[in-house]
């Protein structure tokens, strides 16, 4: 059985992320591209989870998920087997931000939502910033909560593990890499030794993936990430 999937997807919770990334606009463009299985990843936040997974039920699998920024600036996708679980690192997170204040008129707004696509609330702290955590604590703090740390996008020039630190660390406790489509062809074979994720980084509904990327059960390098699934 192959599972399509985007496993790196923002909300309007992001500052980065368009206003029109509400939880029914996410679920139902994904349902649209064919997929099976998405995970709602917002900037050092779980805030919107819960709203997102709401709103898919009966309609598509959501892992739930946060896009932390490491006080190294590396940029990690941890997922996790439950909304409490999520936001409860969302809350450790929360304890450890620098504090800075978000400037709407350059950056965008942060919008919590119900599952109706309603806005609750407004997030005031910049969620782009760095936490006061570094890259162990984070990989941690996520292993605690029983999650899944994955590196993200260590291809990139920027805020990626390779460009921020030069290397991933060989006693970092990875589960998996991620690797955008354009590094796939030149990393893949490098870091063969752990299952690779490829997402969308969707920040706007066009950018979420297409039913390209999937797991297989018969591929080895699924196996360790189906079986986290099967927690859910």
């Amino acid at each position: 059985m192959s599972v399509f999937y985007d496993l790196h997807i923002h909300s309007a919770l992001s500052p980065c992320g368009d206003e029109d990334m509400t939880p029914n606009n996410i679920v139902n463009m994904s349902c649209l591209l064919g997929l099976d299985m998405i995970a709602l990843t917002d900037h050092n936040t779980a805030g919107n989870v819960r709203a997102v997974c709401k709103a898919a039920e009966g309609k598509i699998k959501v892992i739930p998920g946060i896009e932390v920024t490491t006080a190294e600036e590396v940029h990690t996708v941890c997922y996790f087997p439950s909304v409490e679980a999520a936001e409860d690192m969302g809350a450790f997170l929360k304890e450890n931000m620098q504090g800075i204040k978000n400037r709407p008129e350059i950056f965008g707004r942060q919008l919590f939502m119900d599952h109706n696509d309603e806005i609750t609330g407004e997030e005031e702290e910049l969620l782009v910033s760095a936490v006061n955590l570094d890259i162990y604590e984070i990989e941690k703090a996520t292993h605690e909560r029983g999650g899944m740390f994955v590196p993200a996008h260590i291809d990139r020039s920027s805020y990626s593990v390779l460009a921020n630190l030069g290397f991933l660390p060989p006693d970092l406790k990875v589960d998996a890499v991620e690797i955008t489509e354009g590094g796939l062809e030149k990393y893949a074979e490098l870091y063969s030794d752990y299952p690779v994720l490829t997402s969308s980084d969707a920040h706007y509904l066009e950018n979420i993936s297409e039913k390209a990327r999937c797991f297989d059960e018969t591929d080895k390098n699924s196996q360790k990430i189906i079986e986290f699934l099967c927690k859910f």
